[in-house]
């Protein structure tokens, strides 16, 4: 009989003396971490872990009706998303007692967008066994008519595209951009109004999936664009459009056409995913029912959706707070007073100097960024430097950019003739780029950009420097597509997270991007999703420990920082990340660090793994720490007596997201980083709008008095422990901020 870790995992954790029952659920536990990850020396893949475990006696020994419940359930899951291995009997067996669990594992796993995969006839197979299996199979059979009735179009709609490089699809997207895209975002009104229009994410989404397919199917020379390449599609593509003469190339008008066809095909589908498709995997506030061929969506829990959006709004607001601490740190700050650039841009540079400052203060204190980042290059970026830096991009794009082109426009009421206006005065303005999109050589692009890395250590900025952030805010698209076509993973970075596109020697930016995106987002989701395997995020994590122990310091907690507590007979606890104690309450901390979720699966994905195992890891933790208290020298650490009587021992989740906040995960509270920061400094006016930001008020003499009164203090009767895990677990730091809700008992 051939070996199987999982069913060898088995017995030796039986050996040891654990119960079959705890035994399974750590074997699954394992399964569900990917473990194991090494056979000897050699790192076993995926595929061969779901081998193993679904030919494993483990597997058969699970009671039926122990799969209903976690993390069984997750295993289930993790059958219906591979395609390796068939467990035929197990299915049946669930399909007759267990119909429910079958269907919430298929609904989890994504299979309603799997065609190909072998374990939708495997559900076929089993549908007589139970109407509710028989009901899910007719609803799989629309969702893939629908969906591929979508791809086919996409398909042919994208085939009038075919001839177009990388480099000239920007063209076309950017040209529909400044037709639909722009004038919404700079207040003008659209010349097609009446038309319904994508989001600006929405927007952006379908060009990158675009973008995508023509980098995996473009001929690899077409990722390398010089300057005369570029002359030579815009003399092609774009010139003709905008300056229309006899003698030069016929306008192409048709791909203009094709291209907003294919942006409304893509958009469709993209929407028919996240709307439709994920929305039945992901989403329990509502469900599909079937009328015939076609299905309509019934609400059924409201609170759910209504959850959901809060995040959204809570978001913004966090974006709000950060803005206002940063306008704080301004105003005390040698700039304030001082004119920032030119006297005519000082107003846009201030904004950009205090934007910056925003995400500076929220990357180093809830994500442990240092003073210096490294680019892909291996490079050492200065942070705030870098950060000032898309800022400043961000207003040239919105003033010379967009703001002139809606001047155009409102006097033109032609896309065409104010983006013909828009360059041709750039052009007579010492020859500037003003077109829908830019390129430049990188060396000219580092020159540009020298300015914006003076500092008080380098009064005539470094052309290095310079370099290293235009480096750090890249895509280069020849190594993506070079991934791409090879089949390679990883993240492709969005248009806004570095949004330098390097097409061989030639740099591109797209105005219509850059000028209206969220910087903050942008530059969180560059380390921490897209650079997330870089060496500093594991330093990263670590200081958002020290710094959370240090504010925690300053409220008068003890604490201890990255103790291992021993072993014991049974399991090894593994280090905890923080342990803080104050008024005879002890919080046992466990840290996550990620980065900023969009969908609902990027929700539940992190809530089943990163936030399950967290709460596994609490569960071990709390007891080590339970059991420490009871020697002498760790209580001293935390300046309370051995044994003490009344101790109130909490675990809790703080993660860097907001998602999942104030729900528990085996048993232990999550709540967000940004929320206890809030907490601990007793500054939760600011999520309010204080100086109404949001009602268009702003400048220096906007800035509130950031005094805070005791009427808006979270402690009207001074700071204590109990009282701060109070403030936690009702959600009375969002108390008072319009659509968000505090809980109170």
């Amino acid at each position: 009989m051939s070996f199987n870790a999982y069913d060898a995992a088995f017995e030796r954790m039986q050996a040891s003396g654990r119960t079959p029952e705890d035994t399974l659920r750590l074997v699954y536990e394992d399964y569900l971490d990917g473990k194991p990850r090494l056979r000897g020396k050699k790192k076993i893949s995926k595929a061969e872990r779901d081998e193993a475990f679904w030919s494993s006696a483990v597997v058969r020994a699970v009671p039926t009706e122990r799969w209903a419940a976690e993390p069984f359930t997750l295993a289930l899951v993790r059958y219906f998303s591979q395609d390796r291995v068939a467990n035929i009997p197990l299915l049946s067996r669930l399909a007759q007692s267990l119909p429910d669990t079958v269907c919430y594992a298929v609904r989890r796993s994504g299979l309603v967008l799997r065609s190909t995969s072998p374990r939708l006839a495997e559900l076929a197979g089993v549908a007589d066994l139970a109407p509710e299996i028989a009901e899910l199979c007719r609803v799989l059979e629309i969702f893939e008519a629908a969906h591929q009735l979508r791809i086919a179009e996409l398909e042919k709609s994208r085939a009038r595209l075919s001839e177009l490089t990388p480099f000239e699809l920007l063209i076309y997207a950017s040209l529909h951009a400044f037709h639909t895209l722009v004038p919404r975002n700079v207040g003008t009104t659209a010349l097609d109004e009446g038309d319904e229009h994508p989001s600006d994410q929405e927007f952006w989404d379908a060009v990158t999936d675009l973008v995508s397919w023509k980098l995996a199917t473009a001929p690899e020379h077409t990722l390398r664009v010089s300057e005369t390449d570029a002359a030579r599609s815009v003399g092609k593509h774009l010139s003709p459009l905008i300056f229309p003469s006899p003698s030069g190339s016929p306008p192409r008008h048709d791909i203009v056409s094709a291209f907003a066809k294919v942006m409304a095909d893509q958009v469709e589908l993209n929407g028919f995913r996240s709307r439709s498709a994920e929305a039945f995997c992901y989403d329990d506030a509502i469900r599909f029912v079937r009328h015939d061929h076609r299905l309509e969506i019934e609400l059924i829990n409201p609170d759910l959706r209504a959850a959901w959006s809060m995040d959204g709004q809570k978001l913004d607001c966090l974006h709000l707070y950060w803005l206002y601490r940063a306008m704080d740190a301004f105003a005390s700050s040698e700039k304030a007073g001082k004119i920032i650039g030119r006297p005519e841009n000082h107003e846009a540079n201030q904004f950009a100097y205090i934007a910056a400052m925003r995400t500076h203060l929220r990357l180093t204190e809830v994500y442990g960024a240092d003073e210096t980042v490294t680019a892909d290059t291996g490079e050492q970026v200065h942070l705030f430097t870098a950060l000032l830096s898309l800022e400043l991009m961000s207003a040239f794009f919105q003033r010379d950019f967009l703001l002139v082109f809606a001047e155009h426009l409102e006097d033109s009421r032609n896309t065409l003739a104010a983006l013909s206006r828009l360059a041709f005065f750039g052009l007579a303005d010492g020859l500037q780029n003003r077109f829908p999109l830019t390129w430049s050589d990188r060396s000219e692009k580092i020159a540009r950009i020298l300015g914006w890395t003076v500092r008080d250590d380098c009064p005539d900025g470094s052309l290095q420097m310079a370099a290293a952030i235009l480096d750090f805010w890249t895509s280069d698209w020849g190594q993506l597509g070079k991934r791409m076509r090879e089949g390679g993973g990883g993240f492709q970075p969005g248009l806004f997270e570095r949004p330098v596109l390097k097409l061989g020697s030639l740099l591109v930016q797209l105005p219509w991007v850059v000028g209206v995106q969220n910087n903050s987002s942008a530059a969180i989701n560059n380390l921490r999703r897209v650079g997330a395997r870089r060496d500093e995020a594991r330093r990263e994590t670590r200081r958002i420990e020290e710094r959370l122990g240090q504010l925690f310091e300053s409220r008068g907690f003890r604490i201890v920082l990255n103790w291992t507590p021993p072993p014991t007979d049974s399991e090894v606890p593994g280090e905890v990340d923080l342990v803080c104690a104050r008024d005879g309450v002890v919080l046992v901390l466990e840290l996550k660090s990620t980065y900023l979720r969009r969908s609902s699966r990027d929700a539940w994905l992190h809530s089943t793994t990163t936030l399950r195992k967290a709460g596994i890891q609490l569960r071990r933790k709390v007891a080590a720490v339970q059991r420490a208290l009871r020697d002498i020298q760790f209580s001293e650490m935390l300046a309370l007596n051995s044994g003490e009587e009344k101790l109130c021992i909490q675990g809790w989740i703080v993660d860097t997201s907001i998602e999942c906040d104030h729900q528990r995960f085996e048993g232990f509270f999550k709540v967000s980083l940004e929320e206890v920061l809030i907490a601990l400094r007793d500054d939760s006016y600011l999520l309010q709008d204080p100086a109404g930001l949001l009602r268009g008020k702003f400048g220096e003499s906007a800035l509130p008095d950031m005094e805070d009164p005791v009427s808006k203090s979270l402690y009207p009767e001074g700071f204590s422990a109990p009282r701060f895990v109070k403030v936690i677990e009702r959600a009375e730091v969002w108390k008072g901020v319009d659509g968000c809700w505090a809980t109170v008992s």
